[in-house]
């Protein structure tokens, strides 16, 4: 029987561990000074001599000894014969102590009349006013910058001694193939480390990926021995979950010491920490989520220590939206969308699956929840880091309703207003609305009068003012590979949407019209969150049929047989709508070029596209 970990090591232990047994020594090398911004310095940097090197003119106008100057006035102006001429820059000649602005003088008698007396030093820039020779111009540990260059150029640096930090990365798998790669059925990208080697690169580390080693110990040992020879941190993607071809901690054992199988994290709790020629290894989960929280929470602070700067996060605290429960004994990491909503902002947890590499792409924030806790209640004030800069936060347009391929479109045509949509179906956007959740709530739920949306606003929003934005009428049908029209569906394997989402009531009112028990139809429980997820599940063949947009089968490149027209409207409380994030919204909705990308794609019509309807409920 296949064990599962070692006993778990608490988080900030495991990064103890390291610290401890085998951080990571940075070297220090000689650079040229134009190839060393982005990198550390491995000591002080001191300016060859002083700028300036002379007393220079610091404006344009004449060079004086300020004690020829005193007593002039505009009544009894002095006089000047042996004043210089200088412009800016110009070296200060011996004997001067002044410069007078050549404004401020006028040429009479054969010399200069000097009409106030010019104090000592006055517009001179005196020898090291920048910086005196052998002052100290950026200290140990300090990450040059662009206009550090300049800076160092003008005081005779010529090369810099720099921190040498690099990491080797090795992928393992049998069934990875190399990005740029269209994985066959069974194979996966490898993406982890590349992944890794972005992150340590925007660090200013050097990160060299070895080629891809297959699920072999002797070849995984000769690639761990390589990186541990060459490089300062080694990182070995996969192989960590102790499955039956996981070798990496036998090899990590083989050639040195395994000092930690199992971490109190989640994602992540996997990751593998072991020790080779005195240098740390870490073996990176297989899941992206897992690897990107060992990168994040256990890989950079080493990073740190080591004497690599790493600016901390931003932190908010915000409102979460939803309970989430954890396990006692790990601290999870929840990727979040976060916003500013009705004034306060407002924290959404994403998808906590290990492989939905979207939840990262998507999020802007991450929380922690604590090992010694089951959880956070929705309501509770948490402490959000963040991943972008906190103005995107507080500028984001938050959406959260029923999905359409179009929300994508134009997510990107409101770019760079950040835009964060919650494919949380119909009715689970009027929820959030109603909660002040999300500023828009993207809905198309029929009520059996034949209406759209506006009888469930006037049942979960009474007395609140909303207003109806119609985004386009579009066609819903049976998506398949074969042309599988509404009343063969029970005959054939389906893939449905989520409870709540319009979809799923529409599927749900034909059903009853035609007097169809939903369970005669199989696969009815096979929930997907989106209308594309629906068609790229018919395509992969994981079912028959499904109900989505045409625009959604025309991507998938399947059969779309109608099955009926709906109205498909944001919903945005009316106290928003002069909110600078919902008129650009609007502004886009109602433009010709949104109506010409409707009028493109399959299955929409927009003589209603923009149409609004205030309604007091």
């Amino acid at each position: 029987m296949v064990s599962r970990y070692l006993s778990l090591v608490p988080l900030d232990e495991a990064i103890a561990i390291i610290n401890r047994l085998c951080p990571p020594k940075p070297r220090a090398i000689s650079l040229p000074l134009i190839e060393s911004v982005g990198r550390v310095t491995a000591e002080p940097i001191y300016a060859a001599y002083s700028v300036p090197e002379a007393h220079l003119s610091a404006m344009d106008g004449i060079a004086v000894s300020s004690r020829a100057t005193h007593g002039a006035t505009d009544k009894h102006p002095i006089i000047i014969h042996d004043a210089v001429r200088v412009n800016t820059g110009n070296v200060i000649p011996a004997g001067s102590d002044a410069v007078i602005m050549i404004e401020d003088v006028a040429f009479e008698g054969g010399g200069y009349a000097i009409r106030r007396a010019a104090a000592s030093w006055q517009h001179i820039r005196p020898v090291g006013e920048d910086i005196a020779e052998s002052e100290m111009a950026v200290p140990r540990g300090h990450s040059i910058k662009y206009h550090d260059i300049g800076a160092l150029a003008a005081y005779g640096i010529t090369e810099v001694s720099v921190l040498s930090f690099s990491a080797g990365l090795i992928p393992t798998g049998s069934e990875l193939v190399v990005h740029g790669t269209r994985p066959k059925p069974g194979q996966v990208v490898e993406s982890n480390c590349q992944m890794a080697a972005a992150h340590l690169r925007s660090l200013g580390i050097q990160a060299d990926i070895s080629p891809l080693v297959p699920d072999d110990p002797d070849r995984i040992r000769e690639a761990l021995d390589a990186a541990a020879s060459a490089h300062d941190i080694v990182i070995i993607s996969a192989g960590s979950s102790k499955g039956t071809k996981d070798y990496t901690a036998q090899v990590i054992g083989e050639l040195g010491e395994v000092l930690v199988h199992g971490v109190g994290i989640k994602p992540g709790k996997p990751v593998i920490i072991g020790m080779i020629r005195g240098k740390p290894v870490i073996g990176l989960p297989g899941y992206p989520l897992s690897a990107l929280t060992v990168i994040r929470e256990i890989i950079t602070p080493v990073i740190k220590a080591a004497g690599i700067p790493v600016h901390p996060p931003e932190m908010i605290e915000a409102e979460l939206t939803r309970t989430l429960a954890s396990d006692i004994g790990t601290d999870e990491f929840v990727l979040m969308t976060a916003g500013r909503v009705a004034g306060r902002l407002i924290a959404t947890p994403l998808s906590r699956g290990a492989g939905v590499q979207m939840s990262a792409v998507r999020s802007n924030g991450v929380l922690r929840i604590p090992a010694d806790t089951e959880g956070v209640e929705a309501g509770d004030s948490v402490p959000i880091s963040l991943n972008v800069r906190k103005e995107e936060v507080e500028s984001a347009l938050i959406l959260a309703g029923s999905h359409d391929p179009i929300l994508d479109r134009m997510a990107d045509l409101l770019s760079p207003l950040p835009v964060h949509s919650a494919h949380i179906g119909s009715m689970g956007g009027i929820l959030a609305l109603k909660r002040r959740h999300c500023h828009c709530a993207p809905m198309h739920l029929l009520a059996p009068d034949g209406t759209y949306n506006i009888r469930y606003l006037e049942r979960y929003l009474p007395g609140e003012e909303v207003t109806l934005v119609c985004v386009a009428e579009r066609e819903q049908g049976v998506v398949s590979r074969e042309g599988i029209t509404f009343d063969g569906l029970s005959n054939v394997s389906f893939v449905n949407r989520q409870k709540g989402s319009g979809t799923r009531m529409l599927l749900d009112h034909m059903l009853n019209e035609r007097g169809i028990d939903p369970a005669s139809i199989s696969g009815y429980d096979r929930e997907m969150t989106t209308h594309l997820a629906v068609a790229l599940a018919v395509r992969s063949g994981e079912a028959d049929a499904g109900l989505c947009v045409a625009s959604a089968a025309e991507i998938a490149g399947l059969s779309f047989v109608p099955v009926g027209t709906e109205r498909y409207e944001i919903g945005i409380m009316t106290s928003d709508m002069d909110d600078p994030r919902i008129r650009s919204l609007l502004e886009l909705i109602e433009s010709d070029s949104f109506r010409s990308i409707l009028n493109e794609s399959s299955g929409y019509r927009t003589e209603a596209t923009g149409i609004r309807q205030t309604l007091s409920l």
